[in-house]
Protein backbone atom coordinates (compact mmCIF):
# COMPACT_ATOMS: atom_id res chain seq x y z
CA UNK A 1 0.00 0.00 0.00
CA UNK A 2 1.49 3.36 -0.98
CA UNK A 3 1.71 6.17 1.49
CA UNK A 4 2.12 9.94 1.75
CA UNK A 5 4.70 9.71 4.54
CA UNK A 6 6.09 7.54 7.31
CA UNK A 7 7.61 9.14 10.39
CA UNK A 8 8.59 8.27 13.94
CA UNK A 9 6.26 9.68 16.59
CA UNK A 10 7.30 11.19 19.93
CA UNK A 11 7.12 7.73 21.58
CA UNK A 12 9.51 6.20 19.01
CA UNK A 13 6.88 4.26 17.07
CA UNK A 14 6.52 4.35 13.28
CA UNK A 15 3.40 6.08 11.99
CA UNK A 16 2.25 6.09 8.38
CA UNK A 17 -0.25 8.21 6.46
CA UNK A 18 -1.48 6.08 3.56
CA UNK A 19 -2.97 7.44 0.35
CA UNK A 20 -6.28 5.84 1.30
CA UNK A 21 -6.42 7.56 4.69
CA UNK A 22 -5.27 10.84 3.16
CA UNK A 23 -8.41 10.70 1.01
CA UNK A 24 -10.37 10.59 4.27
CA UNK A 25 -8.32 13.41 5.84
CA UNK A 26 -9.06 15.75 2.93
CA UNK A 27 -12.79 15.24 3.42
CA UNK A 28 -12.18 17.85 6.13
CA UNK A 29 -12.05 21.13 4.19
CA UNK A 30 -8.57 22.53 3.62
CA UNK A 31 -6.66 19.65 5.22
CA UNK A 32 -4.77 18.83 1.99
CA UNK A 33 -2.54 21.82 2.83
CA UNK A 34 -1.50 20.47 6.25
CA UNK A 35 0.61 17.37 5.54
CA UNK A 36 3.72 18.84 7.22
CA UNK A 37 1.67 19.93 10.24
CA UNK A 38 0.24 16.42 10.60
CA UNK A 39 3.77 15.00 10.55
CA UNK A 40 4.98 17.66 13.02
CA UNK A 41 2.05 16.92 15.37
CA UNK A 42 3.08 13.26 15.45
CA UNK A 43 6.74 14.10 16.15
CA UNK A 44 6.23 16.98 18.61
CA UNK A 45 2.70 16.91 20.06
CA UNK A 46 1.60 19.19 22.88
CA UNK A 47 -0.44 16.29 24.21
CA UNK A 48 -1.21 12.63 23.43
CA UNK A 49 -4.51 11.23 24.68
CA UNK A 50 -5.22 7.49 24.60
CA UNK A 51 -8.70 6.10 24.06
CA UNK A 52 -10.14 3.44 26.33
CA UNK A 53 -9.85 1.00 23.42
CA UNK A 54 -6.10 1.17 24.00
CA UNK A 55 -4.92 1.13 20.39
CA UNK A 56 -6.29 4.59 19.43
CA UNK A 57 -4.50 7.84 20.25
CA UNK A 58 -5.22 11.52 19.66
CA UNK A 59 -2.17 13.72 19.05
CA UNK A 60 -2.66 17.48 19.48
CA UNK A 61 -0.66 20.51 18.44
CA UNK A 62 -1.47 24.23 18.48
CA UNK A 63 -1.19 26.43 15.39
CA UNK A 64 -1.74 30.02 16.54
CA UNK A 65 -1.31 31.59 13.09
CA UNK A 66 -4.43 29.99 11.63
CA UNK A 67 -7.14 32.53 10.75
CA UNK A 68 -9.87 30.08 11.78
CA UNK A 69 -10.98 29.76 15.41
CA UNK A 70 -10.04 26.06 15.47
CA UNK A 71 -6.29 26.16 16.11
CA UNK A 72 -5.61 22.72 17.61
CA UNK A 73 -4.71 20.04 15.08
CA UNK A 74 -6.01 16.65 16.21
CA UNK A 75 -4.43 13.62 14.54
CA UNK A 76 -6.07 10.26 15.29
CA UNK A 77 -3.71 7.26 15.11
CA UNK A 78 -4.46 3.54 15.38
CA UNK A 79 -1.69 1.10 16.28
CA UNK A 80 -1.70 -2.45 14.95
CA UNK A 81 1.16 -4.82 15.74
CA UNK A 82 3.34 -1.91 16.84
CA UNK A 83 2.79 0.12 13.65
CA UNK A 84 0.77 3.31 13.60
CA UNK A 85 -1.64 4.51 10.94
CA UNK A 86 -3.20 7.96 10.74
CA UNK A 87 -6.97 7.43 10.65
CA UNK A 88 -7.88 11.09 10.25
CA UNK A 89 -6.80 14.63 11.11
CA UNK A 90 -8.73 17.87 11.56
CA UNK A 91 -8.69 21.13 13.50
CA UNK A 92 -10.65 21.56 16.72
CA UNK A 93 -11.14 24.50 19.09
CA UNK A 94 -10.14 22.67 22.28
CA UNK A 95 -7.94 19.74 23.27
Amino acid sequence: MSHIFETTDKTGRKVRLTNRQFEHVICHKGMENYIEEIKDTLKNPLKIVSHEAGDLYDYYNYYKNRKQKSKYLQVVVKYLNGRGFVLTAYFVRHM
